[in-house]
């Protein structure tokens, strides 16, 4: 696993807010709680139900806690936004917000699965900068520079380059694709359980299309949502619009992620669905 985050030649002006030490210094610290998760989830851990019906472990608050204290050593006036912390106003009144998921996935966690992630952004002005992704139990480290590229244990990633839906390989909640299946002949893969890690496998090619249900927020997206824009695809609302971040209310509507060269179809695809499909409560 490389931590490389110098970008591509040819690609766009860097952006001169992230520094190459401080992109590095993100990577290293999700990997190093990455390391932390990977060795709990071999030994087992205590987990319970939390007040919105959503499970946490011992892991996900070791693993919390190591992210606050390491990166708020790196940018102190940054604002604090996690799934495992408490939430309040004073992140709004920052321009930079790190943005956690200590383990995006749990219950794949909990299951022994291989589909749970390690996810860090930094957001300015509400959109993502820099962002790292670790998903230990495969050992894949995804970093994104806005402006920079993106890559997967320091090889450059770019989504797919399918312009038609015929063919491409979906995948979410199991309305959407089958929803899907009765516009065009799709192939449906299984649900990634962890959301961040379903949008970058679009980053990688390997999906060319991933929903994501209206229960997600932005610890789930935002380090997803810089690599797959990085390697040259889209995340948006299924109306077409762009991400914003730190908002009062950290939750989006339903989602769709392509490869650019998809997108339109992709989108068209989902309004004509959308009206007569339900959100399945999960991401």
């Amino acid at each position: 696993m490389s931590v490389e985050t110098t970008s591509a030649a040819g690609g766009p002006a860097p952006n001169r807010t992230v520094t190459e030490t401080l992109a590095g210094q993100i990577a290293e610290t999700a990997a190093a709680a990455g390391a932390i998760a990977l060795a709990m989830f071999r030994d087992g851990v205590k987990s319970w139900t939390k007040g919105n019906n959503s499970p946490v472990t011992e892991a996900d608050l070791a693993v919390d806690r190591y992210l606050k204290a390491h990166l708020t050593a790196l940018d102190p006036e940054a604002g604090w936004l996690s799934e495992e912390s408490v939430d309040g106003p004073e992140r709004l009144a920052t321009r930079r917000l790190w943005v956690v998921d200590p383990i995006d996935g749990t219950r794949a966690f909990m299951a022994g699965g291989t589909d749970w992630a390690v996810s860090v952004a930094l957001v300015e002005d509400g959109r993502p900068v820099a962002a790292a992704l670790f998903a230990p139990a495969t050992d894949e480290l995804f970093t994104a520079v806005h402006g920079r590229g993106a890559r997967r244990n320091g090889a450059a990633l770019a989504a797919g380059a399918r312009a038609h839906l015929e063919g491409a390989a979906v995948s979410g909640p199991a309305a959407d694709l089958d929803a899907l299946s009765h516009i065009a002949p799709v192939h449906k893969l299984p649900r990634v359980r962890s959301l961040a890690l379903r949008l970058a496998r679009v980053a990688t090619g390997e999906i060319d299309i991933a929903f994501s249900g209206g229960n997600s927020n932005d610890w789930d997206l935002a380090a997803a949502d810089l690599v797959v824009h990085e390697a040259r695809g889209r995340l948006t609302t299924r109306e077409g619009a762009l991400l914003r971040y730190n908002a009062p209310d950290p939750r989006h509507a339903p989602l769709i992620c392509s490869a650019a060269s998809l997108h339109p179809a992709a989108l068209s695809a989902a309004r004509q669905f959308q009206a007569h499909t339900h959100s399945s409560g999960t991401p």
